[in-house]
């Protein structure tokens, strides 16, 4: 029978913490007069081998009950979070208001939670939520003993539910259907494909193998945020504590951190980082996910950018997985205009009158509550930031955008439409011990830290600029370059048995205004560690939703550093020759072509 419920480095670690706790927006105002009754509860589950506490809040429609059922939507937090935090309990208040059983918890070793920090495994993060929806199916109870019989059910045990959450409650989400196929809809956020991808990028297309660049203030930022919590609180869950040497992770997050931090890769370390990173990503379980899924990412993010669900986006479609794709204006990183106007905030909870709120509404009342009747919407969406009128800035299309501009690039600096045009030429740039570029900062924004503009340093980067152009070309997509260049150096040391010791590169696409001003669009970088200097490769760029207006140009650049990254090891110097039957070229995915 069924119990009632009743009605009831350090500044880094600061910023990036708070910024990964509430990664979608600020504490929201008081709400209304709840038509809901919220319940704390607590369950002890089994993840990884061990118990761990799972800390939750049930949120109880009003007039819902046995005789009159709800489907039920689950959700935690991101990186760092609670189920407390801004973002995540508006989740379980704003579709209670909206009839759906809501269940918010704390994610596995922050809040009062317990466990370790395992970057949602589907073994152990994935199997917690899984024994949260045996709760929501009436197949176990609370610690408290409380059950509960009033959520719709497919089965017995299997009830009508569906996710939704941001970044680390993003992945989750996948890692969750992995294991458990009752899920019935899924809305993932600004959320991750490949961690090995995310934290160490290397852009070389087919480079699979070759590790990247470490992206140390983004990693660090996460390790530190996690390892530097007092281990001392009264409330403190002891299955929280690992060892002195790994405080609150899981072991292998500890090595891979360790690892990415040395600035080394020898073969078998490097072997055991990729391996471990991936196991830990959709990239290694995306086959197993059947739940219908809503993938919506943010433009402005340099940690999980639009190549992340891209990438899982084409994999779910080929497995025949239901999936589609809304690249909203928002993401991890700062907007240098501000919040886009009408985007979705999930603190506060504006399902109803913004674009991405009532796409995720249109699938949930689809798939939860199986209104065939709701259109879900087109399989891809993105912002557009020029558009005037903000009800207007979401463009839709059937697909991804095939169309392709192309350019070459000169060997006299010019980036021209016409290999014909291309002059012959050799320029070279060489790094420096030190960075030397800037493109982004994980602290901009935070704390008041001021965002310092993006720079090269002459002598230490090569740029090919465009004409004017003559009319608005939107770059919708992710732009790609194909690249020869010539550096002795790195010939010499690439085959020494460390990865560490190839060559190092940033390509990335800027925007000159007519009087000369640059914007590094969206602040990205793609960088690059060459498999081999003697032969050509194709770098994918960070994907893009991007306005060249009329008289505006575009510069292509390649740099030899940038401070958000390791770089190399030694100074190699680099050249690119040019000529019209050997150089450069880049492609650029475009809309309304």
């Amino acid at each position: 029978m069924s119990r009632r419920v009743p009605r009831s480095r350090a500044r880094l670690a600061l910023a990036l913490g708070a910024a990964l706790a509430a990664p979608l927006t600020p504490t929201p105002p008081a709400a209304a007069e709840p038509s809901y009754t919220v319940t704390p509860l607590k369950f002890t589950v089994r993840a990884g081998g061990r118990p761990c506490t799972v800390d939750a809040d049930l949120y109880r429609p009003t007039g819902v009950n046995r005789a009159r059922p709800a489907p039920a939507v689950l959700g935690t937090n991101g990186f760092g979070g609670s189920k407390s935090d801004g973002s995540t309990d508006t989740v379980g208040k704003a579709f209670a208001q909206r009839g759906y059983v809501s269940l918010v918890y704390s994610g596995l070793g922050f809040g009062r939670s317990g466990c370790l920090i395992s970057l949602d495994d589907p073994d152990i993060d994935g199997a917690a939520a899984s024994q949260l929806v045996d709760f929501l199916g009436g197949r176990r109870a609370a610690d408290d003993g409380t059950s509960i019989d009033f959520v719709t059910l497919d089965a017995p045990g299997d009830p009508r539910v569906g996710m939704i959450g941001g970044s680390y409650g993003g992945a989750v989400q996948l890692a969750t259907a992995a294991v458990d196929h009752r899920l019935d809809a899924l809305v993932p956020m600004i959320t991750w494909h490949d961690l090995a991808y995310a934290l160490n990028p290397n852009s070389v297309v087919g480079g699979r193998g070759v590790p990247g660049v470490f992206k140390w203030q983004w990693a660090n930022g996460f390790y530190l945020a996690g390892e530097g919590r007092p281990v001392t609180p009264p409330h403190l869950d002891p299955s929280r504590i690992n060892s002195l040497s790994c405080l609150h992770f899981v072991t292998g997050a500890c090595r891979t951190f360790r690892t990415l931090n040395s600035g080394s890769y020898p073969p078998g370390r490097t072997a055991e980082l990729l391996a471990f990173a991936r196991s830990v990503s959709p990239v290694s379980y995306l086959h197993r996910v059947k739940a219908p899924t809503l993938l919506v990412q943010g433009q402005s993010d340099t940690l999980f950018n639009l190549n992340e669900a891209t990438a899982t986006y084409r994999t779910l479609s080929a497995r025949g997985t239901p999936v589609k794709m809304i690249w909203q204006s928002s993401g991890h990183s700062p907007r240098p205009s501000g919040p886009a106007a009408g985007e979705l905030d999930l603190s506060k909870g504006n399902l109803d009158t913004s674009y991405v709120g009532r796409r995720v509404l249109a699938w949930f009342d689809h798939h939860l509550r199986r209104r065939t009747d709701v259109d879900t919407g087109p399989a891809f969406a993105y912002h557009r930031d020029w558009a005037t009128d903000p009800s207007r800035a979401y463009a839709t299309a059937g697909r991804l955008p095939a169309s392709v501009r192309t350019f070459y690039l000169s060997g006299d600096g010019k980036l021209v439409d016409n290999r014909n045009k291309v002059a012959h030429g050799s320029r070279t740039y060489t790094n420096r011990l030190v960075p030397t570029s800037h493109s982004d900062s994980s602290l901009a924004g935070l704390g008041g830290q001021p965002a310092a503009p993006p720079h090269d340093t002459k002598g230490t980067h090569l740029g090919w600029t465009s004409a004017p152009l003559t009319r608005p070309l939107d770059v919708v997509g992710a732009p790609r370059a194909t690249l020869r260049v010539h550096s002795p150096r790195a010939e010499r040391t690439q085959n020494s048995g460390d990865a560490a010791d190839k060559l190092v590169l940033f390509a990335k696409l800027y925007d000159v205004a007519p009087d000369g001003t640059r914007t590094l669009v969206r602040r990205l970088v793609a960088p690059v560690r060459v498999p081999d200097v003697t032969r050509s490769f194709t770098v994918a760029l960070p994907g893009i939703v991007h306005r060249y207006q009329p008289g505006h140009r575009l510069r292509f650049v390649i740099a030899a550093s940038d401070d958000a990254y390791f770089g190399n090891r030694g100074v190699k110097p680099v050249t690119v020759i040019s000529g019209p039957r050997n150089t450069g070229v880049l492609r650029l995915p475009v809309a309304g072509s």
